[in-house]
């Protein structure tokens, strides 16, 4: 049962899934020690050293076990976190209790843990990242064709589309999703560097043999699926690295960030709307309202995401030569945080896109309101055609916007920027042929096919690198 008096991370009982619970659990965490130290016996009997077969067998018998009171017991006494379990699995193991650990220092288990469930975490939010990519693509191809009003300094510009616009979204996505498959590629354990990154205690097991402390790293990277080990290090793998996983999280952070404070605007203008569930209630005090909560939401844990990767950037620029361990708490929080918060944003994520909710009423409504401005080039160009002074009628045209631009927003009348265009003879145009120019679809450019193209080349391509079982199949046009 939980204990209600004490203080529990929203992200782990609010916002993050079992799967990124899972991975930076303390289960997960040790058995990944157990692995570790199967490998490390596996390579080093392998390289000759007097272990046998038995021994690695009770290991990997046991590799799923901890028993937590032994260990927790332990570092009671001993104060070591890593020696506790040592001594726990030891007493689980006890034909293998004189190899556990064997030359490792602590962070041989500490920092190729962390490696490895970052890599888990990592591989969990690309699949969701993906996941978010197909549900846009099924949104901007539906309404790829819808004129919307478009934006800049957030006031109405050209149009675009509502298809369109997604794309925006996916793009930035996209550019993050390539980033997460760049961390994936180049990440790297650290492998068993010992105490200053030497490989001292390695040399004295082995006798100087140089080619056998060498291939004992190679053997710890393809237990575990990499490509090998950090070239170079003192006790710790560079904190870069964190650095640098974070920043990507900060990223997709940004861009949910972006997505969401758009999806806000567009259910204030009455546009779109977040799904509202039958029995969702919007506010406590007003009931008609419906809030773009997860919006909202979405916006509130990517701000603590991007503040949040400011922590291994001071971790990193703090180390000092071959370590420090000011590092330990700080990166304890701010890594494993970070995902369990990306992994919340995106799980708002799937469900805002699986299911957004459009307007096209009140979307061509908008449209057709400011119209009528967002025409007068090509109304220009009619009357410039008919003999009129393309720098006499701009002047006009701006006089004739302002004024009934006043008429709207001093007034509240309706915009009658037309009739005024059809009663200057300067332009020589009826109202009948003016608003044959007031037609949408002639005013949103090449977004239809801009919004395939762009699921041909950048959005397909990325479903196909990462087929899984749990992704949808990539998008037929």
């Amino acid at each position: 049962m939980d204990n209600k008096m004490e203080y529990k991370s929203p992200l782990s009982s609010r916002y993050a899934s079992k799967e990124m619970k899972y991975i930076f659990s303390e289960q997960k965490k040790f058995t990944t020690w157990h692995e570790l130290w199967i490998a490390l016996a596996k390579a080093e009997k392998e390289l000759g050293l007097n272990i046998t077969q038995e021994q690695i067998d009770e290991m990997v018998e046991n590799k799923d076990i901890v028993d937590f009171e032994v260990a927790e017991a332990r570092e009671k006494e001993v104060r070591h976190d890593v020696m506790s379990h040592v001594y726990a699995y030891g007493k689980r193991c006890p034909k293998a209790e004189p190899i556990i650990h064997l030359g490792a220092t602590s962070c041989y288990v500490g920092d190729n843990t962390d490696i490895l469930l970052m890599r888990d975490a990592l591989k969990l939010i690309l699949e969701k990242a993906i996941q978010v990519e197909l549900n846009l693509t099924r949104f901007a191809i539906e309404y790829k064709d819808l004129p919307c009003l478009g934006y800049t300094h957030l006031q109405p510009a050209q149009l675009t589309t509502v298809g369109k616009r997604a794309t925006l979204w996916m793009y930035e996505l996209a550019t993050d999703i390539v980033e997460l498959e760049r961390r994936l590629e180049d990440l790297r354990m650290l492998g068993s560097k010992g105490t200053t990154g030497t490989q001292a205690s390695f040399m004295d097991l082995f006798e100087n043999d140089e080619e056998k402390v060498k291939k004992l790293d190679q053997l710890i990277a393809e237990d575990f699926g990499f490509a090998g080990c950090v070239p170079v290090s003192g006790q710790t793998y560079s904190r870069k690295v964190d650095y640098n996983v974070l920043s990507t999280l900060s990223g997709i952070a940004q861009t949910a960030s972006k997505f969401s404070n758009d999806m806000r605007i567009l259910q204030s203008f009455g546009e779109m709307e977040e799904p509202f569930e039958e029995h969702q209630i919007g506010s406590s005090a007003m009931p008609y309202k419906r809030n773009p909560m997860r919006s909202e939401r979405i916006t509130s844990l990517a701000r603590y995401v991007m503040i949040d990767s400011l922590n291994p950037a001071i971790t990193a620029a703090t180390q000092w030569f071959e370590r420090t361990l000011d590092d330990s708490a700080n990166k304890r929080i701010s890594v494993p945080e970070a995902f369990l918060a990306v992994d919340g944003i995106l799980n708002l994520f799937i469900n805002i896109s699986s299911d957004m909710v459009v307007y096209p009423k009140v979307i061509e409504s908008r449209v057709m309101e400011k119209l009528p401005f967002i025409a007068t080039e090509n109304i220009m160009m009619e009357a410039v055609k008919k003999g009129g002074n393309r720098q006499e009628l701009h002047e006009r045209i701006r006089v004739h916007s302002h004024e009934a631009t006043l008429r709207v927003k001093r007034d509240g009348l309706s915009n009658n920027l037309i009739e005024l265009i059809a009663n200057d003879p300067d332009f020589d145009l009826s109202e009948e042929e003016i608003r044959a120019s007031l037609n949408p679809s002639l005013y949103v450019g090449r977004c239809p096919s801009q919004v395939t193209e762009f699921v041909q080349d950048v959005i397909n391509p990325i479903v196909r690198r990462h087929p899984h079982e749990n992704i949808s199949t990539e998008i037929n046009l």
